[in-house]
């Protein structure tokens, strides 16, 4: 028989006042830790967009803005200096693309595979071995282009020069084969079992119905796969600096060296230019439009996402 003032729950016991003041301290406590939690991240990403602004602006109280977005020609470091970011900019968007167009096909290949053929032991097996080189580190990456994958194209390039952007953005694919299959995978299995079984009703094969049925059902969460996969390609630092050269040019040829926004980033981060400089500021405008491009990637994947999303 419970004492006068205690609470019995539905399962019988019977909870003591107590009992009951120490368990609401404690839920206030875990709220209060958790909205914490929650906070840090918040206030970190605030912090570093304000960093980089508050930095930014001693850049561009010297350099105009008209200059930095349209110039051709990145020589901070030389007289005369030129601020046109244009060469970084097309360095990172050319390995970021020779990156995605070599993991998108490998990726979703890899996603098929294991989303509709492979038998459930087999996809336990697998998945973990691709994900592994999502733990591999990139300055591991950037030796491997630089040592490896460089020679071996030399042989079908012979003018390829050592340092050049085509290595260093194959690696790159490589790099992020696990975070496109992975994320494109979980987004296939989601897809209700009743379109497949529905499908192979009409005379489907398993090839149509993975292309046909299943891809086109799970389209937001591969493309988002997709933005994630080509974000962590832009903003990607040794691989590039190792593999790609530091050679800010404004070209699409795949087989010269070039010069990423991240590479520069680290050049200049290095300690040898001096604090309060235009040069040494420049790290923040680069780096505050890296930025800018990423949130915007991200931006449009989560609006694509919510567009394109299929509710069952």
């Amino acid at each position: 028989m419970p004492h006068r003032g205690t609470l019995k729950t539905a399962t019988g016991f019977a909870i003591s006042p107590g009992r009951r003041s120490r368990s609401r301290l404690g839920e206030a406590f875990i709220h209060k830790l958790l909205v914490a939690c929650a906070l840090v991240s918040i206030l970190t990403t605030v912090g570093i967009v304000v960093m980089l602004v508050a930095q930014s602006v001693g850049f561009f109280r010297q350099v105009s803005i008209l200059e930095f977005f349209t110039g051709t020609k990145w020589t901070p470091l030389f007289a005369p200096p030129n601020f046109g970011v244009l060469p970084l900019v097309s360095g990172t968007l050319l390995t970021a693309g020779i990156a995605i167009l070599v993991a998108l096909p490998v990726g979703l290949a890899s996603a098929i595979y294991l989303s509709e053929y492979a038998r459930e032991g087999v996809r336990r097996v697998l998945k973990p071995f691709l994900e592994i080189l999502a733990g591999i580190p990139t300055v591991v990456y950037g030796y491997f282009a630089l040592t490896f994958i460089t020679p071996l194209l030399q042989k079908v390039f012979p003018s390829l020069i050592i340092f050049n952007a085509l290595s260093a953005g194959l690696v790159m694919g490589i790099m992020i084969i696990p975070m496109v299959s992975s994320l494109s995978e979980d987004a296939m299995i989601a897809v209700p079992r009743s379109l497949r079984n529905a499908a192979y009703g009409l005379g489907a094969t398993r090839f149509e119905v993975a292309t046909r049925v299943v891809m086109p059902a799970a389209t937001s969460g591969i493309v988002a796969a997709c933005i994630l996969a080509l974000s962590r390609a832009v903003g990607e630092t040794m691989i590039v600096a190792i593999a790609a050269g530091s050679t800010p040019r404004l070209t699409l040829n795949p087989l010269e060296s070039i010069q990423t926004m991240t590479a520069y980033i680290v050049q200049i981060s290095l300690g040898e230019t001096p604090h309060g400089t235009v040069e040494y500021y420049t790290i923040f405008a680069v780096g505050l439009l890296l930025f800018i491009m990423t949130m915007l990637m991200n931006l449009f994947g989560q609006w694509f996402v919510r567009r394109y999303r299929e509710k069952y």
